[in-house]
């Protein structure tokens, strides 16, 4: 029978080897990543030809291949051709890899949260399967936002594979937590006065009332988010055309809040937008002063949509209850 420090040791070791274990599939993802960087803003297929060097078109061998490591054994450097390997790579990769060890502490708790005491069963099973798939869907969504982040930096392009896609998926999580919804979520009241209430289709009363069950306040007013913050830039970019008669706002940026909204939801997308804004005049003022770029130049605003949306993964529930608490 193992010792009381023994034991502890254990209890040490095992959160340490799970967060290790996310950060090198994190890594994984990330060179996995930066091939739908380098390939999807040009439109050329992810899967063929394999990863080469741009310069000598020389096929790169799985040691020269190997996340961050490689890049530091080849001092950032082709092995054939010299040709200097850009930063971008390792900083994506080490990006990712962060983002999963930062979400692992949250999974590992909730995989192991009462695991030898408690029966997975209902209530709790279905509590862990909600929990476990909003979790795989801030995982999802950060490999996506920072992938955009980086693409629309160097190209000024979103890749539709990245946000409509990202946007379908989102919706999908949403679906599907929707399914696993904790006890007394499932009902939901509309009219306090009436005490509105529905605990199964067809059993309800106050007849005459609307009414909506949990699932599908959760399914609409998520779709209702996605469509309510596109319309939102839609009008914006309508009236700044209107104004200024010319194109200020590119419908990738549309479709990018629309992806964080399906993930989010309303109000978190709004807090992306907003961090985005304010990072995008920080960004344009300065370099207006460095006489680099004037009224005119145009800016990479789905990178700061990108990092606001990784705000809002994070820290969202905090910052807007705390917002709306000033109210």
């Amino acid at each position: 029978m193992p010792s009381f420090v023994e034991f502890e040791t254990l209890v040490q070791i095992v959160p340490l080897t799970f967060e290790l274990s996310a950060l090198i599939l994190g890594l994984l993802f990330g060179s996995f990543l930066n091939v739908c960087i380098s390939r999807l803003p040009d439109h050329r297929s992810i899967n063929s030809p394999r990863s080469h060097c741009p310069n000598c078109k020389q096929t790169i061998r799985w040691y020269d291949n190997i996340p961050i490591l490689s890049w530091i054994l080849l001092r950032a450097h082709c092995r054939q051709c010299k040709t200097p390997i850009p930063w971008r790579y390792p900083l994506v990769e080490l990006a990712i890899g962060l983002w999963f060890l930062v979400l692992s502490v949250p999974i590992y708790r909730l995989c192991t949260s009462n695991w030898m005491t408690v029966d997975f069963g209902p209530p709790l099973g279905v509590w862990r399967a909600e929990q476990a798939t909003t979790l795989i869907g801030l995982l999802i969504l950060g490999f996506l936002l920072i992938g955009l982040l980086v693409m629309d930096w160097q190209t000024y392009t979103l890749p539709d594979a990245f946000t409509l896609t990202g946007a379908a998926i989102g919706f999908f999580l949403v679906c599907a937590q929707a399914i696993f919804l904790g006890p007394g979520q499932d009902e939901i009241k509309l009219n306090p006065r009436h005490s509105l209430r529905m605990s199964s289709p067809g059993s309800f009363v106050a007849k005459g009332n609307v009414f909506l069950t949990g699932p599908e306040h959760l399914v609409f007013g998520r779709l209702a988010a996605i469509v309510g913050v596109a319309l939102l830039l839609l009008a914006i970019r309508a009236i700044y055309k209107a104004v200024r008669h010319r194109d200020g706002l590119g419908l990738g940026d549309v479709k990018l809040l629309a992806m964080i909204a399906a993930f989010l939801g309303f109000w978190p997308a709004i807090l992306a937008l907003f961090v985005g804004v304010i990072l995008t005049a920080a960004y344009g003022l300065t370099l207006m002063v460095r006489r680099q770029a004037t009224a005119t130049t145009r800016l990479p605003l789905g990178t700061f949509i990108s990092i606001g949306g990784l705000v809002a993964a994070l820290f969202g529930a905090p910052l807007i209850a705390w917002y709306s608490s000033l109210l």
